[in-house]
């Protein structure tokens, strides 16, 4: 089998051809190497690199390796044993004369393929995301909490309420001085209508399991319905709950609010509901006129159009 040529056999080789040429004397002067690094190769090469290539120098052998002896007891053992711990097998090998010490062990087992092949582990294989068919079929919500540092009065809370359809990734965005079951359902009216006055009949909801949202990890209200999940019903709207701690499941609503704070949220100062209300309203109206890679570079409003 060929061996590579690395620059330090290269080095050599030029090393030895000099030394031929001339001497061992001024080939030290000239490669600034010591006389016995010289002499040293001069021993290994037979004219070719693969000789001048730097060999192991690990013995061939050891006087305190293990005796064949050994090694018998080790692979009798672990064969009648094979899912036994390492200290425990040294354990059992020491009462049965062994003398070594357990590195010892560990590295003839390796080396003798003793140690059972590890399990190959099951890699988590996401489900291919469902892909939407027509405008309203599947509306994703969520909640974003409006930074501290945005609002002008310290004890004033904001919350942005956030909607946007699968398909033609066209948002409705509302401002709720609380984030609460009641804060949701009424948003849940408004975005219905806001989006039928476009053309677009909303099928289903989908959000995380939020107390706004559903009681799912509640002690005490688990079987009981929040009003979100009432008005939905009332409303002819189906709730879907994503998997819990998952939240690329609501993916679009995510990435919609990285944008905000971005766009929006880095920029801008609120000092009351009414101001929020009217400065998130001209948010929205820009943010749904901008073309979008995944929309083939249309506004979700000019891509909504062709399908209501």
């Amino acid at each position: 089998m060929s061996r590579s040529i690395t620059q330090d056999m290269a080095y050599r080789q030029s090393l030895m051809k000099y030394t031929e040429k001339y001497d061992v004397s001024r080939a030290s002067r000239q490669y600034n190497k010591s006389r016995s690094y010289i002499y040293f190769w001069k021993q290994h090469w037979d004219g070719s690199v693969a000789s001048l290539a730097c060999q192991s120098r690990r013995p061939h052998s050891h006087p305190n390796h293990h005796t064949e002896a050994e090694l018998k007891l080790i692979r009798d053992l672990r064969r009648r044993n094979p899912t036994l711990g390492m200290l425990e097998l040294w354990h059992r090998l020491r009462q049965r004369g062994y003398t070594r010490c357990p590195e010892s062990l560990f590295r003839v087992m390796r080396k003798m393929g003793l140690f059972p092949a590890e399990k190959p582990k099951n890699t988590y294989k996401p489900k291919p995301y469902e892909q939407m068919t027509h405008p309203g079929e599947r509306v994703q919500v969520d909640v974003k909490v409006v930074p501290r540092r945005c609002i002008a009065d310290p004890e004033l809370r904001l919350f942005q309420y956030t909607a946007i359809d699968e398909f033609t990734r066209l948002r409705f965005l509302a401002a709720y001085p609380e984030q609460s079951t009641y804060s949701s359902a009424d948003f849940l009216r408004r975005l219905r209508a806001w989006y039928a006055r476009r053309g677009i009949q909303v099928e289903c909801v989908q959000t995380d399991n939020g107390f706004e949202f559903t009681n799912r990890f509640s002690n005490s209200k688990r079987d009981l319905p929040t009003l979100f999940e009432k008005t939905a019903a009332e409303l002819g709207i189906r709730h879907k709950l994503i998997r819990p701690y998952t939240p690329r499941h609501n993916g679009k609503v995510e990435r919609s609010h990285r944008e905000d704070q971005k766009r929006f949220y880095s920029c801008h100062s609120f000092y009351s509901l009414e101001d929020f209300e009217k400065q998130l309203a001209t948010h929205n109206r820009r943010a749904n006129n901008l073309p979008m890679r995944p929309l083939h570079w249309l506004s979700p409003i000019e891509f909504a159009v062709q399908y209501v």
